[in-house]
């Protein structure tokens, strides 16, 4: 078998069932040649398709590329990430517990990871975006998707057809193709305009319930993101206040939670940098 036999079975069989949303589907002789622009492909079909019920075929064609992916990738597992205790010779409380690490979440073999998702809790729609929800379902897989609607499907039951997640829960999922074992998803504040005391209460709910999660679940470790940063347009560096300010208390007020290790993952140089003078000062 070439090596890009299995990106193209899975591909052409991807726009076979994008059939069923739009007619996405190119003539054979339009397919991409380059295997990065067919990679591409792959995610926008991935991303833009509805959740739905799924063939067999299908996600074994999905779950033995996106492993492939993950294995060009590599796995990173907690005993390759320093705490701040060792990283930066911290002496503040619970350094040995934290840790900051620059670099993609979806390679994380954390117990849990966390999404920064938005209220529909479906994942991002728009091909190939940069957001960490993206990257997250995309690196998952379909399966990731369907479970958030099956979710949402009983809490509509439940509230009302309207309904949409609001700022600050935490809802636990499965993390299919992902290393880590689950994906906590979690809905941050939107800063439309001046930041608020009611927005950084919102931000302080999100790493609050995650840990509530975590704990509730039996998670020893967790990785969070930079929730509400970017896309939402919470200032990074009050975010990283927060964010550390409240993973701090929930460790002193509850000693007996199980949690042993929270990663602070970053992506971008200026965070990473923001993380480090916090925990320098």
């Amino acid at each position: 078998m070439s090596k890009t036999e299995p990106i193209d079975k899975f591909l052409k069989k991807l726009l076979e069932d994008s059939q069923q949303d739009r007619n996405y589907a190119l003539p054979a002789q339009d397919l991409p040649s380059a295997e990065s622009a067919k990679k591409n492909l792959i995610r926008s079909l991935m991303n833009i398709r509805m959740p739905r019920e799924y063939s067999e075929e299908l996600i074994d064609l999905q779950d033995n590329y996106l492993q492939e992916e993950l294995t060009q990738k590599g796995i990173v597992s907690l005993s390759d990430i320093p705490t701040i205790k060792e990283q930066y010779h911290s002496q503040s409380i619970h350094a040995d517990k934290i840790s900051l690490w620059q670099g993609d979440i979806t390679q994380l073999a954390a117990s849990a990871i966390v999404n920064a998702a938005n209220s529909q809790m479906l994942g991002c729609f728009v091909p190939c975006h940069r957001c960490i929800d993206n990257a997250i379902h995309s690196a998952a897989g379909m399966q990731l998707r369907q479970e958030c609607s099956h979710i949402m499907a009983k809490r509509q039951l439940r509230y009302g057809r309207n309904y949409e997640e609001p700022t600050g829960t935490a809802t636990l999922t499965k993390a299919y193709n992902l290393p880590c074992d689950y994906v906590i998803h979690t809905v941050g504040p939107i800063v439309y305009g001046n930041l608020n005391d009611t927005l950084r209460q919102d931000l302080r709910n999100c790493y609050d319930n995650v840990l509530k999660c975590c704990a509730e679940n039996k998670i020893t470790s967790v990785a969070f993101c930079c929730i509400s940063t970017g896309e939402f347009h919470f200032p990074n560096d009050e975010a990283a206040k927060i964010a550390t300010e409240t993973v701090t208390q929930f460790l002193e007020q509850h000693p007996q939670c199980g949690i042993t290790r929270i990663i602070f993952n970053v992506f971008k140089d200026g965070d990473k940098h923001i993380y480090e003078k916090i925990f320098l000062s």
